[in-house]
Parts: structure tokens; sequence; C-alpha cells
């Protein structure tokens, strides 16, 4: 089965307004065996959305709409799905009804254009709205289903929880999808691929497709695979996935939306450990992500953004030679930095990062992106030298991943003592 989003707004294509709808009602319809084969946005404009409808009859089962459905003159997507068609407005009086009583019970009259949005499509079938006025609506024509609803995020949640998931379900019969993403930290896409190379290989084979999903430090490797019968199609994706965590677990950290930050903090809770970080380039980020989780006072004991010499001297303990020596972006320095942040707060372990993030700042021995992490713990400290671009807010965002990965495989290793 097949089905596609059309969202209409101009706001959405002049960049006033960015499109969250589609994203959610993707995963929801995937979660039941509906493949999203296309999304489109097109503007307030009759002759485009038609068009769009027209289209999308031709791809799909399914066609879901969004936005158009206001009481004001912009809205306009009603009297176009009346035109595609054939049908005509018809007042619907219970709907009416509960407008009214919306609009009374916060103290304010309901206007005549407010009453209108109780008129219906002839052809239509409503599909309630718990959460607005704006009422959703199911046409079935020609082996095609399309429904419009309200582009308010929450509306159209509302309406596709309560009612309309169950409606595709009896509407269709579905094979059904199976998703399972492994997220990874610590190495690149082209790394991964050249390390599960031959394990790729063998997916084919099982009707499984593979999609490397990359962002700033970490990659996402999704499995999927669809069938008629449930248990074996979970189990073959399973099965695949342990496979690969197996052949990649020193960078695998979690699955599904797993963040790192949170499987660190779980981790350390586990361990009854405790972390407190030294941060020169990041400049507080990993001590944000970290805190990030409720309940992680159990575990994270203080942070010291050290940027200037002096702090890194009088607050962390490091070296007036070594800095003099070695520069503040240095193996050297920052692992002094994660020394004496861990002996200062008397943590389990302490975690640093110095290095020139960018844009400027940079010299031919120590160019812009060059990064220094340390993780000191009771078996000793790690260090990781990076190298990076130019754009700072992805350095900064790649340095705090990749010091919580390498954080993650030190709390693990401390099971090895």
């Amino acid at each position: 089965m097949q089905a596609e989003v059309i969202t209409i707004g101009d706001e959405l294509l002049i960049g006033q307004t960015v499109d969250t709808n589609s994203a959610w009602m993707a995963k929801k319809l995937n979660a039941i065996g509906v493949s999203i084969y296309q999304i489109t946005s097109v503007s307030d404009e009759k002759e485009h959305i038609l068009r769009a409808l027209k289209d999308a009859s031709e791809r799909s089962d399914l066609v879901l709409i969004t936005g158009g459905l206001g009481p004001t003159k912009d809205d306009i997507t009603k009297q176009t799905l009346c035109q595609y068609f054939g049908s005509h407005l018809v007042m619907h009086d219970d709907i009416r009804e509960k407008i009214e009583a919306y609009f009374a019970s916060r103290g304010l009259p309901a206007l005549e254009v407010n009453k209108k949005q109780a008129e219906m499509p002839s052809n239509a079938t409503v599909v309630p709205n718990a959460k607005g006025t704006a009422q959703g609506m199911w046409f079935d024509e020609d082996d095609t289903v399309y429904v419009s609803m309200p582009g308010v995020p929450y509306e159209m949640k509302c309406i596709i929880e309560d009612h309309l998931l169950d409606m595709i379900e009896k509407r269709f019969d579905r094979p059904h999808i199976e998703h399972l993403t492994v997220q990874t930290a610590g190495i690149g896409e082209s790394m991964l691929a050249e390390m599960i190379s031959d394990w790729a290989d063998s997916l084919d084979s099982e009707g499984i497709s593979l999609a490397y999903l990359p962002s700033p430090g970490i990659v996402k490797v999704r499995l999927s695979a669809s069938g008629e019968n449930k248990s074996v199609v979970q189990e073959k994706v399973r099965r695949k996935a342990d496979e690969f965590k197996s052949i990649a677990s020193e960078f695998v950290f979690g699955e599904g939306d797993d963040q790192i930050e949170d499987v660190v903090g779980r981790l350390l809770e586990e361990r009854n450990a405790t972390v407190s970080t030294a941060e020169s380039c990041t400049g507080g980020n990993i001590a944000a992500k970290l805190t990030s989780r409720p309940g992680s006072s159990k575990y994270f004991q203080g942070s010291i953004v050290a940027y200037a010499n002096e702090v890194k001297i009088n607050q962390l303990g490091v070296l007036p030679s070594v800095l003099e020596a070695h520069g503040a972006v240095s193996r050297e320095t920052v692992v002094a930095m994660a020394e004496g942040i861990r002996s200062n707060l008397n943590t389990t372990f302490g975690v640093a990062t110095s290095g020139i993030a960018g844009p400027g700042g940079g010299s031919d021995e120590k160019p812009v992106g060059l990064i220094y992490i340390a993780v000191s713990g009771p078996k000793g400290t790690v260090t990781e030298e990076l190298r990076f671009s130019s754009d700072r807010s992805t350095n900064i965002l790649r340095t705090v991943r990749k010091a919580l990965s390498l954080l993650r495989n030190e709390i693990l290793g401390l099971e090895t003592l």
C-alpha cells in the first residue's frame, strides 16, 4: 500500500513555517504498514492544489492533505475539494452547535466565518477534531482515499490518533513494515560502510534494505523489511541488527531514538559513577548534554569552562610549563585538564576539550578544526585528536558527541577491571 502527503500553505513555501507534520505522519503510517511515496507542498492556489490532487491519485492509494481549513478567505481547501470531487458544501448542524459551544466556553461569540467551518463537502465523511473547530474529511473515490485535515499540528495529530489510524486499518490490507535503527558514534559513514561491507552484502538475500543516516558525530543505520507475517519480519530484522551490533560494537551506543547523552547517563547511574567536565572549545555544551536528562544530579558533579589559560592553571592545575611548551590546544594540556577536573571534583571520570572551533584563530601548525579530547578515569587517561572543518557549530557538535562516545567506552571499560 502506498500513500503520500500534500501540505497546503504559502507559509511553507516561503520558509515562514517548517513542515513538521509530514515527518510525524510518515512515522505513524509506517508503524501500521503504510509506505509514504511522496511528500508535496503546494501554495494556497486552487489550480496548484487541483493539480497536486490529480497527480497523487495516479500514484497512491491514500492521500493525506493538511492545511487551508481555517475560517479566513485564504483558506480554500474545502471549496477546492468540492470542485475536485464535483460536490457542494452542506451545513452540519451538530458541528455548528459544537463550534458555538466552543466559543461560548471561552466567553466569545461565534462569528459567521467560524460557523461556516461546519460546512462540509456533500460527499465527505467527517473525521472529528476534538482539539479545534476544523473537522477532518474523508473521501473515498475511485479506489483512492483522500483525507483532509487542519495544518495546526496538535489538531492534525488528534484526528490521526483518535480516529484516522483505525479507519485506515479497516479500509486497507497492508503488509507489516519493520524498521530498526541502530545508532553509532565515533566513526564516519564511509569507514562504517567499509567495516560492515560483507555483512551489508548479505542483506539482499534476506529482503532487507539498508540506509545510512549521517549527522555530525552520529551515523544511524536503518534496516527495513516488509511481509505478511509480522513475527517473521521482526525476527529477521532483529537478527541482522544484532549481527551489525556485534561487528561495530565499539561504536554502537543505542537503537531507535536513543540519545547518546541519555545512554551515558544511564550507564553512569547504573554503576554509581560520577563525571565532571573541563571545557574550552565546547563552551559547556558537554555539560549541557549530560544535564539534559532528568536525574542527572546523581552522576554529574560540575563543570569548569576554561577558556583563559589563567583558569586552566588556577582552577584545573594545568602547569604553566605545559602551556608554554605545548600551547592550550594540545594533547598534553587536555590531559591535564581532564585529570585536574576529576581530581578537584572527586569524580569517577573527568572529560576535557580544547581546540580551535573556528572560523578564525587557526595557524599552519594548528589549523581551524583541530580539537583534542581527553577522558580521565580509573584505568588512566585516553585522548583523541580530531580534525574538522571551519564550521564552528558543526565542529562543536561533533566534538561533544565524540567526547560522549569516548566517555561511554571508558565507562564500559570499567567492567574489565
